[in-house]
């Protein structure tokens, strides 16, 4: 009988080396179009692991979903953690040939050639699992909303990001970094940057830092906002930040279609100024808001209902 294949040593797979020299040989050649910069730093990888793990073994029904797994590096971490399943995805098919020659010999790990933004990642992996991924720069944030699709499936993600997209996921009220990603994010999951990693930590090096930002999914929607809630939020919050130089009651008036004096009124009620702006508004005003327009917007949250006998 064959014995089966040897599983590729972790430390070889996060060596420089290994990727330079792949590269070099013409066995890879990284897309940039595809964001493909490869974790090549073992220690920024423990550094992923304990923020995912709390430094402690996973209980044997834990599922990790990886996003992006290229190479394997953090597959194969993933391995080691205890955990009974880990759902890589890779969308690139040449990567994935090479992904699953990395983790032959691990049966935890099942390799999903496909792209995340397409796939069903809740029926692959279940509920309440675990998100981890170095997300590509160019599609980090329809990658950040297709996770976020309520009901969210996951307990906690832990995510590579851009340092900028980090920043504006955690960032306060007030600031040019607060907008909408912001307010999507922390509207089902409570967010922190864990830690800055420099371009140093990637080969071929990205012309950017980057961060790792962990995500707590919130037990319920801030609010307590059904679907129907979440999504009147976003239509709010899309018209708040659509026009971030006017001033709210005109932002409003653009993105819905409403009257502004009617506006104006309905954010006095409820003890909002009409003159400030979008990015002032905390999250619990957007939901008082999204509250209040309620009855002026349709069921889906895509925009305001046609007044009776008028056009919109």
């Amino acid at each position: 009988m064959t014995p089966p294949p040897e599983p590729t040593p972790t430390a070889l797979l996060a060596s420089p080396a290994y990727v330079s020299g792949l590269v070099r040989s013409g066995l890879i050649s990284p897309r940039r179009r595809l964001g493909q910069h490869f974790l090549v730093d073992s220690n920024v990888l423990e550094r992923i692991l304990d923020v995912l793990t709390g430094g402690a073994t996973l209980p044997r029904e834990t599922t990790i979903l990886e996003i992006g797994a290229g190479l394997g590096v953090l597959t194969a971490a993933l391995a080691g953690t205890g955990a009974g399943r880990v759902v890589a995805i890779e969308k690139d098919p040449k990567l994935a040939e090479f992904l699953v020659q990395n983790v032959a010999g691990r049966p935890e790990v099942e390799v999903v050639v496909g792209d995340a933004l397409t796939l069903d990642m809740r029926a692959l992996c279940g509920g309440d699992s675990l998100v981890v991924g170095n997300l590509p720069y160019s599609v980090s944030t329809p990658l950040l909303m297709a996770i976020l699709e309520p009901p969210v499936f996951w307990l906690r993600a832990v995510v590579m990001v851009q340092l900028e997209v980090a920043r504006r996921i955690a960032a306060p009220p007030g600031g040019k970094d607060y907008g909408a990603l912001t307010l999507a994010v922390n509207a089902l999951a409570e967010p922190r940057v864990a830690f800055r990693v420099s371009p140093a930590s990637f080969y071929p090096r990205p012309g950017v830092d980057s961060a790792v930002v962990t995500l707590r999914r919130r037990a319920v929607p801030a609010g307590g906002l059904d679907d129907a809630g979440l999504a009147r939020l976003r239509a709010v919050v899309r018209a708040a930040f659509s026009h971030r130089r006017k001033t709210l009651a005109n932002a409003l008036c653009s993105g819905l279609g409403l009257e502004r004096g009617w506006v104006a009124a309905l954010l006095e009620r409820v003890g909002i100024d009409p003159s400030r702006r979008g990015e002032t508004l905390s999250l619990e005003e957007f939901v008082r808001l999204q509250e209040a327009l309620g009855p002026r917007l349709d069921p889906a949250g895509a925009g305001p209902r046609p007044r009776p006998g008028r056009g919109r």
